[in-house]
């Protein structure tokens, strides 16, 4: 990456009758998830003005800002200062264009060193700063549209970019995802459509490399060639209720105890196309499941469940990995994208890749519209509704869910696996009960000064082991990691120490119990998961053994554990530092 990029970021527009400035504060408080280092809002009134800085939306107030044409920006940057010099928007030299962009213009360098030699000065490390003062030197020769043109199509890499000038704004999007909402006698710009789902839910998806211009009325045309293109208006349906927090303190919380609801939710999808992509992937010479994060820790759940189920073999592989394995890509391939966004870069360059060879190409994501599910061939949506904070909950449980059906459907036995499926639900519960949640609380109680926790598991229950790690590691900064209980011996026993926490997971497999006693005998402190108690556990969190749905029941008091964690430690659960839900970029 180039010195300054942002990788993910929320941009937020609006023009209309009314007051810029606070629309777009509140949109920006709904796109922090996507970064909240830095943050800023340019208005347009008498002459552009901007209000930016370190920090997040609200430490900030934007009600100085007049003006009924508005952009700003909330960051994360991963390489350059978080500066006030480096949050956006940024402005062009005689301040008359202001920007606001997410993603890599990977040509920065030759921009800026010829803007220089032009006579432009520069006030950031950005390279989001080269645009608007590119489009202010090809406005010599042309009006504000044509320089936009001009100066967009200079640029290399993928963006989503705002540019505000003339009393317009300008968007256009490349490989990144930019929205527009349609309200009455006014328009929206983001990131997400969930940045203005309070003000309208008729929104536009832009395409590739559309580029729509806003004033009074919107009008898209293709970047490159220049022609007018019309694009569908799409009503969303969705409860606003869902967006808040509902009284809880955080999000995360409040995204755990909806779990139940959402795998309602899950159940109420169209079996035939469960049906369908279950006999895609029986029929495929080949299915690769690719994903990141949690996402990735389901399919390490499918490479176990599909096997044991359905009888069947599946590759799984890290998106950002995948292009390396293309060579085994064949038009007969299939491969089984997940992600929560359907934003995520490394996800989407997975399935470019496949679809260049011919593979099919189907999608499980919780975001209609999203890149992911518009580039899919086929789709399975989550339905789970928002989820907000970072770290992922809901959505991982609805992933296990949706494979679960598709491997039961293989197998011929989905209307056994909607049985269990249905007891399961009965049974969250009880697991996000306030009876549960305290006994989880008190082993938090003992554990918020541990400075390591390791976890193990065997089969399915490696991969809840994966994904606790990940859950303790991102909200509470506890170094944690996963191994299959077999692999201690193999090097990582070394690690133990008298009172080391270690968590042990526990369903079918009885060899794990062998692998808690070895590391007992060397002091560690073992924290039991599982059906049955046993006298080698120091701590013991009961959860049902619901057949093949374990790893869904155990995941719970993990996740539970990891907020905790994180509230007696002082960290915030919904924005863990260093991290945002949606990464954009490579």
């Amino acid at each position: 990456m180039k010195n300054g990029e942002a990788i993910m970021c929320g941009i937020s527009g609006y023009i209309g009758h009314r007051q810029a400035s606070p629309i777009i504060a509140e949109s920006l408080k709904r796109l922090e998830y996507r970064g909240y280092d830095s943050v800023g809002v340019a208005v347009m009134s008498d002459r552009i003005h901007v209000l930016k800085g370190v920090g997040q939306v609200d430490n900030f107030s934007f009600d100085s800002l007049k003006g009924t044409i508005g952009i700003g920006h909330t960051r994360w940057a991963t390489h350059g200062g978080v500066t006030k010099e480096n949050a956006h928007p940024h402005l062009s030299n005689n301040e008359l264009i202001a920007i606001v962009h997410n993603g890599i213009i990977e040509n920065y360098q030759e921009i800026k060193a010829f803007l220089i030699s032009q006579g432009f000065n520069f006030r950031s490390d950005t390279d989001t700063e080269v645009i608007p003062n590119l489009i202010e030197y090809h406005m010599k020769r042309y009006d504000f549209i044509e320089a936009t043109t001009r100066a967009l199509k200079h640029l290399e890499g993928q963006y989503a970019i705002a540019v505000m000038g003339f009393n317009k704004i300008v968007v256009v999007r490349k490989e990144l995802p930019l929205v527009i909402g349609v309200g009455d006698g006014e328009f929206y710009v983001a990131s997400d459509i969930l940045a203005f789902l309070n003000q309208t839910k008729n929104v536009i998806f832009l395409a590739e490399k559309d580029m729509a211009v806003l004033d009074d009325k919107l009008e898209i045309r293709s970047l490159m060639s220049g022609e007018r293109v019309d694009r569908e208006v799409s009503q969303i349906s969705s409860d606003e209720g869902q967006v808040g927090k509902g009284g809880y303190d955080h999000y995360f919380i409040k995204e755990i105890l909806e779990q139940a609801d959402a795998l309602e939710r899950v159940l109420t999808i169209d079996q035939s196309l469960i049906k369908d992509i279950a006999s895609e992937i029986k029929k495929a010479q080949g299915t690769y499941i690719v994903a990141c994060g949690s996402s990735y820790n389901a399919t390490l759940y499918a490479l176990y469940l599909f096997s044991k189920v359905a009888k069947c073999h599946i590759n799984t592989c890290i998106a950002s990995e995948f292009a390396h394995f293309q060579h085994f890509l064949t038009s007969n391939s299939l491969v089984l994208a997940i992600s929560q966004s359907g934003e995520t870069a490394d996800i989407l360059g997975a399935i470019r890749v496949a679809k260049a060879v011919g593979a099919k190409v189907i999608s499980i994501t919780n975001v209609i519209g999203s890149s992911l599910a518009r580039e899919s061939d086929k789709l399975i949506t989550q339905r789970v509704g928002y989820e907000i904070s970072v770290a992922a909950t809901k959505s991982y449980t609805a992933q296990l869910v949706i494979l679960y059906m598709l491997a039961y459907e293989i197998a011929g036995r989905l209307e056994e696996g909607k049985g269990n499926l249905k007891e399961l639900i009965r049974y969250i519960y009880y697991l996000v009960s306030d009876s549960a949640r305290k006994y989880t609380k008190n082993l938090a109680v003992q554990l918020r000064y541990a400075e390591h926790i390791y976890l193990i598991g065997r089969g399915l229950d490696f991969s809840t082991a994966q994904e606790a790690a990940l859950k303790i590691k991102e909200i509470s900064y506890i170094h944690a990691e996963a191994y299959m209980g077999g692999e201690l011996k193999h090097g990582a026993i070394a690690l133990m120490e008298y009172g080391t926490p270690c968590i042990v997971f526990v369903s079918g497999d009885k060899d794990i119990i062998s692998n808690a006693i070895e590391l007992k005998a060397r002091g560690a402190y073992i924290i039991g998961v599982g059906s049955k108690n046993n006298e080698v556990f120091d701590y013991f969190i009961k959860v049902r053994d619901i057949p093949d749905l374990s790893p869904v029941c155990q995941i719970i008091p993990m996740q539970f554990l990891a907020y905790m964690l994180a509230i007696l430690r002082g960290c915030d659960p919904d924005k863990p530092r260093n991290l945002a839900k949606s990464v954009t970029v490579k």
